[in-house]
């Protein structure tokens, strides 16, 4: 099935609009404060929905709905990590690093290891947070470009990444983190219309209402306690410390007015994770999975009973049920989630290589050209956009390098936030060994104990280095 002329025009509509934004901010960044932290003074409104629209965006697009299908409301807990990440991070960090950012100015989150540490700690962290962001950026063009092609079968995924990493590094390129950080307000705002006033009440009446729901899902799918503590275990020590090891969180607060306003940000986006988003996106998926039992996807070669894949469920669901017009609107939904982490991620990189890698061999007052960063931004997306085109594991290739970030990143954060004088050894040993334990577990894949994630015993590792040499050294030599 072709796509229709109304939606492709409301898509190219979408587009358009996203690149104007970028354009709008082009002659308003004169500075790479400007450019990578909004000139400091963004209203918590806007920081917070850009957190969430990062945060949520393409999570939500790849794996909340699946977890609905597979498992019901209990999928919901996963995002509440998000909360739990959220809340504890204006509560612990923001008072701790935003002060010591106004009044030095940083424009990275390896600016505050430096400040705490030194310049190699700040110039490794740089470099990890780089290589993961990169992978970020390029796994949410090709996650795009492959729902675009399961949607739209007359694209191929190598044109769908063309277009979307042409958009999305377009306006980024062009308009910096204000371009980015309106556009997420933009395109989070589509997304929660297209969920409420359409994809959720369209796709209700068409499985047939809650006769329906409670007769197709089974019981434990309506729980919330259809869960293992283990499980739950796994999501918190895989997305808490995001909060606090996370370059496009930091972009965000730096870009704050003031403290207040960062803390307020946080706040509002842990509520909009759970519960609005949490809740919404597992109920999508459970209607998915209503669909898929009745037998709704048979013609698209999905038929009840046989093997499939859980994500694909709310995909296959907007496909069947929503008709021209609405399918235009519905989908530049879901292309705004992804699109939204995609942004944010490719200006996270651009920061760390800019400011971290290529800044650190920079006399600090040189003066820089703002086309400077904007071709660092370019460079980033562009070889983003060839890793999704040549590389169909870049999936994997995240989960490595978002495993090594955490697992390496984490504990010099919590050393600056709980020693005075935190050691600069422990901090460098920690992120070595803490992010390549998680790293070859991940590979070589072993037998944990109770199936608990790499994360778990990288981030273990990492403390467990940093503590030791926190108690021999207890200095930044």
């Amino acid at each position: 099935m072709g796509i229709h002329f109304i939606d492709l025009s409301i898509f190219a509509i979408y587009f358009v609009f996203m690149l104007g934004v970028g354009f709008y901010f082009l002659k308003r960044n004169k500075s790479k404060e400007d450019y990578y932290v909004g000139g400091r003074n963004m209203s918590a409104g806007h920081i917070g929905l850009s957190v969430v629209a990062t945060d949520v965006g393409g999570g939500f697009s790849i794996g909340l709905g699946g977890l609905g299908f597979a498992m019901g409301l209990s999928g919901s807990w996963m995002l509440f990590t998000g909360f739990i990440g959220a809340w504890l991070s204006a509560v612990i960090l923001i008072p701790k690093i935003y002060p010591i950012a106004s009044k030095h100015k940083f424009l990275t989150f390896p600016e505050a290891l430096k400040f705490y540490y030194n310049n190699k700690v700040a110039v490794v962290a740089g470099i990890i947070s780089l290589i993961g962001y990169i992978g970020f950026t390029s796994s949410q063009i090709l996650a795009g470009a492959k729902l675009a092609s399961a949607t739209f079968p007359s694209v191929s995924i190598n044109n769908a990444v063309l277009i979307m990493g042409l958009i999305a590094v377009g306006y980024t390129v062009i308009g910096g983190i204000k371009a980015v950080i309106y556009t997420d307000t933009i395109q989070w705002a589509i997304l929660m219309i297209g969920l409420i006033f359409i994809g959720i009440p369209i796709a209700y009446v068409k499985i047939g209402g809650w006769p329906a729901i409670a007769q197709t899902l089974p019981d434990q799918f309506f729980s919330l306690k259809n869960i293992s503590l283990v499980k739950f275990i796994n999501w918190l020590i895989t997305i808490v410390p995001i909060w606090f090891v996370g370059m496009t969180l930091y972009q965000r607060i730096y870009a704050c007015k003031d403290k207040k306003t960062a803390q307020k940000a946080w706040f509002v986006a842990g509520l909009f994770e759970w519960p609005v988003m949490a809740f919404m996106g597992i109920v999508l998926g459970m209607f998915g999975r209503v669909a898929y039992e009745q037998g709704m996807f048979t013609q698209l070669g999905y038929a009840a009973g046989t093997a499939t894949d859980a994500e694909l469920g709310l995909p296959l669901l907007l496909r069947n049920i929503l008709p021209v017009g609405l399918m235009g609107i519905m989908m530049s939904a879901y292309f705004s989630a992804i699109m939204s982490t995609a942004d944010s991620c490719l200006m996270a990189a651009s920061g760390n290589l800019n400011s971290d890698i290529i800044g650190s061999f920079k006399h600090k007052g040189s003066k820089i050209n703002i086309k400077y960063p904007q071709l660092i931004t370019f460079i980033i997306g562009a070889v983003a956009m060839l890793l999704a085109t040549r590389m169909q594991n870049v999936l994997e290739l995240m989960l490595y390098s978002y495993a090594f970030m955490v697992s390496g990143l984490l504990f010099p954060v919590v050393g600056f936030l709980v020693y005075r004088k935190p050691s600069a050894k422990a901090a460098m040993y920690s992120m070595i060994i803490g992010g390549t334990l998680t790293l070859l577990l991940i590979i070589f894949n072993p037998s944990l104990p109770f199936g608990l994630d790499p994360n778990f015993f990288g981030i273990g590792a990492s403390a467990l280095v940093f503590i030791s040499l926190q108690t021999i050294f207890k200095s930044n030599i």
